[in-house]
């Protein structure tokens, strides 16, 4: 049976491993090489969603690039095999190593390019400081254009002002982007609104996830973008315990894991699922760091087994339990009762990072981006009143001393 007529789950990919390692003594690479033959039994075709109003239709799941990928070729061949050809990629990620990576990955394979719809992104925001970020990125991909090019990490839909959109309307005459946007980690459904009402963004990359998605702010800010006939990507899409929690699980969360366990899914399954639920979310961004984790998202999207109302409703109560656990991004609630302009979003962000995601340095390298008076201001800071006004319940005043003490 093809695989284009089968639906695969994560249960099916082990059982592939399992069998290619039966009567053997499995070693690392007698294990890579079972995660290379199951995934090669799935090549086939990835569903397909429109990206807003652009006419281009892209895989509902994408490669995020935000990892060193240069002894990761064979995971991107690997990717383009499954259909995984949204690639996002920023001019920062690896210190411009990631877009060197894939740029030599299409010298290596000129004929992939046409397959990728390839995402980048640039922190500037002027237009002479994208000129030469969108340059940098075009020269290290080693390309002559670029599909969706986003300012990146955007707290307020003011930065997309009037300067962008003549711009990108140039870039565009040029030949060099196709689409134009913006990603955004904080205030994301004030930046999301912000945008459906300017008429010229073809795209967003947002923090969306089963802890915000069923939230009214968020709910109304999608609705705004699709009526505008703008493209969503998921991000952020796990929402996993930013804290580093280790306890006992709730018993919401056992109720939850049982029942995705018996339909064939793992947790981290379950969490894409429940986003692909909204057909509104064109893709989802996924770093994806190894063959398996590859394998096992593939699958997920392949499988059409959706989740069952009490699954999304097991996982809308365990986000509500764990609430205090996870940093929604509502910068501009937390931020404004402050005597001080703090990152404190950002900075949450950052810990999540080294205890979550399990990638210390490249939280510290975020964290020391913060200017070092800046930094000192937040270490003295009283945070009362953020705590708060915090709908979360975040203990925002001990992680931010947390944060310094790991992340200096």
């Amino acid at each position: 049976m093809s695989v284009n007529k089968k639906s695969w789950s994560r249960r099916d990919f082990l059982k592939t491993v399992g069998a290619a390692g039966m009567g053997t003594l499995f070693t690392a690479s007698d294990f890579q090489k079972a995660v290379s033959a199951a995934t090669n039994s799935m090549i086939g075709t990835m569903p397909l969603r429109p990206f807003g109003k652009t006419g281009v239709s892209v895989p509902i799941l994408g490669f995020g690039g935000s990892q060193n990928l240069e002894s990761k070729q064979r995971l991107l061949r690997q990717a383009v095999k499954l259909g995984v050809t949204y690639w996002d990629t920023a001019e920062t990620y690896a210190g411009g190593g990631s877009e060197e990576a894939m740029g030599k990955y299409f010298e290596t394979y000129p004929g992939d390019r046409k397959k990728i719809f390839l995402v980048t992104k640039s922190h500037a925001a002027s237009a002479s400081g994208l000129s030469d970020s969108l340059d940098g990125s075009l020269e290290r991909l080693g390309i002559s254009y670029i599909d969706l090019y986003l300012v990146h990490g955007i707290g307020s839909p003011s930065e997309m002002d009037d300067e962008i959109r003549v711009w990108s309307e140039k870039k565009k005459a040029e030949g060099k982007i196709q689409f134009i946007g913006f990603s955004a980690h904080n205030n994301m459904d004030a930046c999301m609104m912000g945008a459906a009402k300017l008429g010229w963004i073809d795209g967003i990359m947002v923090t969306y996830n089963y802890r915000l998605m069923h939230t009214d702010p968020m709910k109304r800010a999608v609705e705004a973008c699709v009526k505008a006939g703008i493209g969503l990507t998921a991000m952020k899409t796990q929402a996993g315990w930013s804290w580093g929690y280790v306890g006992k699980r709730s018993k919401t969360a056992a109720q939850l894991i049982e029942g995705i366990s018996r339909k064939g899914f793992t947790e981290e399954q379950a969490k894409l699922k429940a986003v692909w639920e909204n057909p509104h979310i064109a893709s989802i961004c996924s770093e994806m760091t190894n063959f398996k984790i590859l394998a096992s998202n593939v699958a997920a999207a392949r499988n059409q087994t959706r989740l069952s109302l009490k699954d999304n409703s097991l996982l809308n109560r365990y986000a509500h339990e764990t609430a205090s656990q996870y940093c929604a991004g509502c910068a501009y609630i937390c931020e404004s009762v402050l005597e001080e302009d703090l990152p404190v979003s950002d900075t949450l962000r950052f810990l999540m990072y080294a205890r979550c995601y399990g990638e210390p340095e490249r939280a510290k390298a975020c964290f020391r981006g913060i200017p070092p008076h800046v930094r000192k201001q937040m270490v003295q800071a009283d945070y009362t009143a953020a705590e708060t006004a915090c709908p979360q319940g975040i203990p925002i005043g001990r992680l931010m001393k947390e944060a310094e003490s790991e992340l200096a």
